[in-house]
């Protein structure tokens, strides 16, 4: 029998699914069969779209507590029921923590783990009451796992989410299962932003060991296969979404490793 990822019939909620990252994961779900439903504070700037279907989008402030009982009354109002979350909703921009405000900083853990926890709320009270549960999937970064320069409260937060994921794991077993996943960085429409051209882009992808930086539909399968029932008896574990890492830097560095590398 053929391994697939079948999500036919599955209602799926995405945050901050039009755009980025959540914009690929909406896409590989729709491509999977599910229902996709995602949220943002504004709309797509263009459709999001696989074999001939569409995502439904619905308005949201995560960070709000009126809006996202709103959001997951309406699901399930509107749909009957809610399969899985995907926490994709986040992000921070360049900042040293030295020069940040208390303000600026608690802004970003609200939105990047405060806000993944109340969306997680709410939605395991609908899936605690469903028959075969449900599956809530985080979108956590190696900005979590090693230094994030420029980037502190936001790395801070995404190690949260991971200690997060195994703790509500434990908590909402057995019928609601969690995981994250352990992202490197994405090739988005962010990323000229971020790395200042192609060039950059390419440059950042040549030093990942598989060459390139993901796509946000690569992120997206790993998303689904964790939703999935292939993935039946994952729970409270973080997949490693990297390529492979980054290469020590003592590596280039060290003359002895030099033929080695060429």
């Amino acid at each position: 029998m053929a391994l697939e990822i079948d999500l036919a019939d599955r209602i799926v909620l995405v945050t901050g699914g039009v755009r980025g990252v959540g914009a690929g994961v909406s896409r590989v779900f729709l491509a999977a069969g599910a229902t996709v439903i995602a949220c943002a504070r504004r709309p797509a700037e263009a459709p999001i779209e696989a074999d001939g279907r569409a995502i439904d989008f619905l308005s949201c402030d995560i960070r709000d507590a009126d809006s996202v009982g709103v959001l997951i009354d309406t699901v399930r109002e509107r749909y009957g029921r809610l399969d899985c979350l995907v926490n994709n909703a986040g992000g921070a921009p360049f900042a040293l923590a030295a020069d940040a405000s208390k303000n600026f900083h608690a802004k970003i853990v609200e939105l990047n783990l405060l806000a993944p926890l109340l969306v997680s709320q709410a939605a395991n009270e609908v899936m605690q009451q469903q028959p075969d549960g449900g599956s809530i999937v985080n979108i956590s970064s190696v900005s979590g796992h090693r230094p994030s320069p420029g980037t502190a409260a936001y790395g801070a937060a995404k190690a949260g989410i991971d200690s997060l994921t195994a703790s509500l794991a434990v908590e909402w077993a057995p019928k609601v299962r969690l995981n994250s996943l352990i992202v490197g960085p994405v090739d988005t429409e962010q990323s000229r932003l971020h790395y200042g051209d192609q060039d950059g882009v390419d440059a950042v992808g040549r030093t990942i060991p598989l060459g390139r930086m993901a796509t946000p539909d690569d992120v997206g399968r790993c998303a689904a296969f964790l939703a999935s029932p292939l993935a039946a008896y994952v729970s409270g574990a973080a997949l490693l979404v990297h390529g492979g890492g980054e290469r020590p830097a003592f590596l280039a560095a060290s003359t002895a490793a030099v033929g080695r590398q060429s």
